[in-house]
């Protein structure tokens, strides 16, 4: 992937992620990958299932929850720092959004 100061940390990833959800690629026919969500429900980024899987290291790699649960480390360990940004320049929006003076106009 990237250098590893190209990630957040992993506690911080830890407050940040919701969800992470195995889906299929709109753009590519029999490709998966895995979506991470927020808190909120809002994706953050996505990942190719394959190598994520070729990453992880399940402790029973026969148990599905156990592959689940190797692959959702391997991604919290590799959340993109510019994911994070997207996530507060969003919640910045919405804050400004709401705003009492701002009449619905503030947004960006």
């Amino acid at each position: 992937m990237s250098d590893e100061s190209d990630f957040i940390p992993y506690e911080v990833a830890m407050q940040i992620i919701g969800n992470v959800v195995e889906e299929e690629h709109l753009h590519e026919v029999n490709t998966r990958i895995l979506t991470v969500y927020d808190k909120e429900g809002a994706e953050l980024c996505w990942y190719n299932a394959e190598e994520v899987l070729r990453e992880a290291k399940p402790e029973k790699p026969k148990d599905p929850e156990s592959v689940k649960s190797a692959c959702v480390e391997v991604i919290m360990n590799q959340i993109p720092k510019w994911a994070l940004q997207d996530l507060l320049r969003r919640k910045e929006r919405q804050e400004n959004s709401s705003s009492p003076n701002c009449d619905g106009k503030c947004a960006d």
